[in-house]
């Protein structure tokens, strides 16, 4: 049984008090062990009175629940949402629930995991911990991106960890002019330019060299990655800016990636455009601050084993 713990900062209790009671299940490709996992999980949802729905990655194991998209997932009267796989799962699940604050419950079938930190055998505890109110909720902020082309809006898009643009060749370097709030700041010759939330700073801009950010920090972080000059670090910028990158691609073609998996080219001149979203993904926590999240995936007081190379980046498919 567990018990309730006190929120820690940047977390509020949450309570499971609505008359019915609907959970969605989302699960990460091709995971053999699903065939296991889920008709347990669908047997416990039932027996503790869930209407439960699935996608289409689960419905596999699923035989006679209801698929629904991860897009339309949103338009259900849905409590949380259970992400069984790695981060990766948990961004596009994340994405796909935001706008209707919907809870999120990660469970980890990878190696790592920085967001989806519960391991396989604490998801049942962590459910009974849910059915009694010994739960927390943990607000991260997103941010949104628009891609300008000329005068049109071509492309928006809302993002859990991260906004990059990078080049959209091998062989050359991708040019681009940075703005914040109106300002100039400085043209970047880099492989790509991460503009990154609290969250994703422990993602692809800390493997460029940028730093952690707590989730409750409100700002973002700009970082160059495998910059031409040696003097361009990591920016941290308050979330109340607007960040604009501009395009200098010449004839060559550059390209948007958010969180990733999803995105679009740029052609020279074109404008992406970032500020904090409206939305907020909502994280359900059972136990455990993000400090011990750090402790254990990036084995901080550890000494490194011999012959086992350290991670820097934790988060995964």
């Amino acid at each position: 049984m567990s018990k309730k713990t006190a929120p820690a900062p940047g977390q509020t209790n949450w309570v499971l008090n609505t008359p019915t009671k609907s959970v969605a299940i989302i699960s990460k490709p091709n995971k053999p062990e699903l065939a296991e996992i889920v008709p347990g999980l669908l047997g416990w949802f039932r027996d503790h009175g869930y209407q439960v729905i699935v996608d289409p990655e689960t419905a596999p194991y699923a035989a006679g629940i209801t698929v629904v998209e991860r897009g339309a997932m949103a338009d259900r009267p849905l409590n949380f949402v259970v992400v069984l796989g790695g981060d990766g799962t948990l961004l596009s699940a994340a994405r796909s629930v935001a706008k209707a604050n919907i809870p999120v419950l990660g469970v980890n079938l990878g190696s790592l995991g920085f967001l989806t930190e519960v391991p396989l055998e604490g998801l049942y505890p962590t459910l009974e911990g849910i059915e009694n109110s010994c739960c927390n909720l943990e607000r991260r902020s997103m941010v949104h991106c628009e891609a300008w082309r000329a005068d049109q809006c071509i492309g928006q898009f809302d993002a859990v960890n991260d906004v990059v643009v990078g080049k959209g060749t091998i062989a050359r370097l991708n040019h681009c002019d940075v703005y914040i709030d109106g300002l100039f700041v400085s043209s970047y010759q880099a492989d790509s330019l991460i503009v990154s939330t609290p969250t994703g700073s422990t993602a692809y801009s800390l493997a460029a060299g940028g730093p952690i950010l707590m989730p409750s920090v409100d700002a973002f972080v700009v970082t160059p990655v495998s910059a031409h000059s040696l003097t361009h670090r990591a920016l941290v910028v308050r979330d109340t800016a607007q960040i604009e990158i501009v395009a200098k691609t010449g004839e060559d073609e550059a390209y948007l990636s958010v969180d990733g998996q999803v995105g679009m080219p740029l052609h020279d001149g074109d404008r992406v455009r970032c500020r904090k979203s409206d939305y907020h993904v909502q994280l359900l926590r059972v136990k455990g601050t993000f400090f011990d999240v750090l402790r254990t995936k990036l084995k901080w007081g550890q000494r490194a084993i011999e012959g086992v190379p350290d991670d820097v980046s934790g988060q995964e498919e």
